[in-house]
C-alpha cells in the first residue's frame, strides 16, 4: 500500500492525450509522444522515468501496451485511463482489490454510527464558509447564509442521529446555495433534473469530480459501494458519494466564477423535454475548464484519501480523519 515516502519521491501524473498524443515504452522510461503536424513523425514530449511515477492519470483515447502494463506492474504504478469527462474506462492497480482487510473493516461498520459522518458533513460547511468568504460580498443574503452555517456547525457535535445529519447538512447547502449564486437567478438545487443553466452545469462540474475521487478510491482497494454517510443502494457508489461532500465547493467557486466571466452561459444550452441539456460543441469547453480546476488539487485529494484510509483501517479517533481546506 502507499506511504508517505511515496508521495515523497513520487508524483502523480496527469497526461492530457486528448489532441493526437500517444504513450509508449522506451528503455524503461515512459515517452509521450505527439504527432508533427503534415507528417507521420512524431516528436517527444516529455520523458517519465517509471520510478517516478505514483500513478498514471491518462486522459482521452490511448492504446495500452503489454509493456505499459507490465512496467506499472513492475514499479507499482497505478494506472487510470480517463475520457474527456473524466470518467474511468479502465483502472489497474497491482493488488489494490485483494486489500480484503478493508473491506472486512467496511462492512463492519456499524449503520447507526456516524462519527466519521460528521466529520465529512463539518469538513463540507467549513468549505462552503470559506468560499462564500471569498466572495467578498457583505450583502443581507450573504450574511444571513454565513450565520446560517456557523450556527449549523455549532450544532453539529451535539447531532446522535442519522436524520438529523442530513437536516443540517440540507439546511447549510440551501442557505449556501441561494446566498452564493444570488446572481444568477437562483431558485433551488434540483439534483439530475437539469430545471435550469446552473442546476445543468453543477450536474456536470459534481460529475467529473465524481469521477475523480472514485480513481482515487480505487487506489487504495476500497470497496465503492459501501459508505458511511450515504447509505447503501444498488448501483449507488455510496462511498464516492461521501469523499466528495468536502471538494463540492471547488467546482462551485469554479461555476461561479465561469459564469462571471461569460465562460459559461445559459446560451450554451439547449431545451430538450423541458430539460437544459448542453450543446455537443460545448462539451470540450465545459470539461476543460472543470479540468483545470481540479487537477491543481491531484495531491491533496491523494493525501485526503491516504490518511481517510489509514483513519478507517487502525479505526482511530475522529479527531485524527483528515480536513481538507479549500
Amino acid at each position: 500500500m502507499f506511504t508517505h515516502k511515496d508521495i515523497e519521491y513520487r508524483t502523480i501524473f496527469v497526461i492530457n492525450c486528448i489532441h493526437e498524443r500517444s504513450l509508449r515504452v522506451s528503455n524503461g522510461e515512459l515517452l509521450l509522444e505527439e504527432q508533427i503536424e503534415n507528417s507521420d513523425k512524431t516528436k517527444t514530449l516529455t520523458k517519465l522515468p517509471f520510478q517516478k511515477i505514483l500513478a498514471l492519470f491518462v486522459i482521452g483515447h490511448i492504446r495500452i501496451t503489454t509493456p505499459l502494463i507490465e512496467k506499472c506492474q513492475k514499479f507499482g504504478v497505478a494506472l487510470i485511463v480517463m475520457k474527456p469527462t473524466l470518467r474511468p474506462v479502465f483502472y489497474w492497480a497491482n493488488s489494490a482489490d485483494a486489500n480484503f482487510l478493508l473491506h472486512q473493516r467496511q462492512y463492519e461498520f456499524r449503520k447507526e454510527d456516524i462519527s466519521v459522518a460528521k466529520i465529512i458533513v463539518t469538513n463540507k460547511i467549513h468549505n462552503q464558509l470559506k468560499a462564500l468568504k471569498d466572495t467578498r460580498r457583505k450583502d443581507e443574503l450573504t450574511e444571513q447564509s454565513s450565520s446560517t452555517l456557523i450556527s449549523c456547525l455549532n450544532t453539529l457535535p451535539d447531532i446522535c442521529d442519522y436524520d438529523s445529519l442530513m437536516g443540517i447538512e440540507g439546511t447549510a447547502a440551501k442557505s449556501f446555495f441561494k446566498a452564493f449564486y444570488q446572481d444568477f437567478d437562483w431558485h433551488q438545487r434540483r439534483p439530475r433534473t437539469k430545471c435550469d443553466a446552473i442546476n445543468a452545469t453543477l450536474d456536470i462540474g459534481y460529475t467529473m469530480l465524481f469521477n475523480f475521487i472514485e480513481c482515487y478510491l480505487r487506489m487504495f482497494g476500497f470497496d465503492l459501494y459501501v459508505g458511511v454517510y450515504h447509505r447503501m443502494w444498488y448501483k449507488r457508489k455510496s462511498l464516492v458519494c461521501d469523499i466528495i461532500e468536502p471538494f463540492r465547493p471547488i467546482i462551485d467557486k469554479t461555476i461561479r466564477t465561469a459564469w462571471n466571466r461569460k465562460q459559461f452561459s445559459e446560451k450554451d444550452f439547449q431545451i430538450q423535454k423541458g430539460e437544459y441539456r448542453l450543446k455537443y460543441e460545448k462539451n470540450g469547453d465545459y470539461c476543460h475548464i472543470f479540468f483545470d480546476a481540479l487537477i491543481p488539487y491531484k495531491t491533496e485529494i491523494f493525501k485526503y484519501v491516504q490518511s481517510y484510509y489509514r483513519c478507517f483501517m487502525g479505526r482511530k479517533s475522529v479527531t485524527q480523519y483528515p480536513m481538507f481546506n479549500i
